[in-house]
């Protein structure tokens, strides 16, 4: 089934993808306008969600975020199947890396744990791995069908860089490091683990919710720097990203400090345009569980 279903399909996202941009854009638009005026897709978990964060802003302005959020999110959604044909010449120039030299030069001395969120295009970072010889992973999530795993995984690997799932990162940097290897591991760490995952709960858009930790775990244990990500669309179809030193040396830093100076840059990246970022996931849906789970595990 899972072949036939491959079979199927796979032309028909080709097809897609091979298609200019700008007539892609027309059929996003389309889209949207089902999406959001006709169909209502999490409309009523996106309200819901920036009402959280933005208590202060107006219903007015809730709405007007709502419905930029919705057309961005269907041009991400574009812009990710164009990922699968597009070429290196395009990419480069669609999606923009300010500062590299930060992180060149950290990769001199140590591996560099890469933190970013879901904001703007988080699948174009791929194009990352183009700009240096140093070993890039990007940690994914395998999807249940093998067949469109092996394309999605290759398609992304065309760039230069690989994608590992998470249960495979521990093993490839302690091998990276046995073998003298200063890589790069790229993880997008703002959404919400899963409740009994959760060791650690922060204020996050002004809501104290559980938040990963992973990142802070792997700088410590391994000694790797801490680098985040921050990105801006410029216009659309057009990203820069700017990278942003959080930490060099990690065994030095307080427990959680890294993970809080993390969340703070997301929301901080999050509140100069907020339309950018993924509201459709149910990031506060455990808002108000610290306290159960506390009693839980005492």
């Amino acid at each position: 089934m899972q072949l036939l279903i491959y079979i199927l399909v796979y032309p028909i996202i080709i097809g897609i993808s091979i298609l200019p941009l700008r007539i892609l854009y027309f059929f996003s638009d389309l889209i949207f306008y089902l999406m959001y005026y006709v169909i209502g897709y999490r409309k009523e978990l996106v309200m819901k969600n920036l009402r959280l964060a933005f208590p202060e802003k107006s219903k007015k302005e809730l709405t007007e975020i709502q419905r930029k959020f919705f057309m961005h999110l269907v041009d991400v959604f574009i812009e990710m199947i164009k990922t699968f044909t597009m070429s290196e010449k395009e990419i480069k120039k669609r999606y923009r890396f300010n500062n590299f030299e930060l992180v060149s030069n950290l990769a001199k001395t140590k591996g560099i744990v890469l933190l970013g969120s879901h904001y703007a295009n988080w699948e174009w970072v791929v194009s990352f791995a183009m700009y240096t010889d140093v070993p890039s992973y990007g940690i994914f999530t395998p999807i249940k069908n093998t067949y469109f795993n092996k394309f999605i995984t290759k398609s992304r690997e065309r760039f230069g860089g690989y994608l590992i799932p998470g249960r495979s990162l521990i093993p490839k940097i302690i091998s990276d490091q046995k073998a003298g290897i200063n890589g790069f591991y790229g993880l997008l760490s703002d959404q919400s683990p899963q409740l009994h995952k959760a060791f650690y709960w922060a204020p996050f858009m002004g809501v104290k919710v559980p938040v990963h930790t992973g990142a802070e775990m792997l700088s410590k244990r391994f000694d790797l720097a801490t680098v985040f990500l921050d990105v801006k669309k410029t216009k659309r179809g057009y990203y820069e990203g700017t990278f942003e030193l959080i930490c060099e040396d990690s065994k030095n830093v307080k427990d959680f400090e890294l993970t809080d100076i993390f969340l703070n840059r997301v929301e901080k990246q999050i509140r100069k345009a907020p339309e950018f970022y993924f509201w459709t996931h149910n990031r506060f849906k455990h808002k108000d569980a610290s306290q159960k789970v506390k009693k839980m595990k005492s």
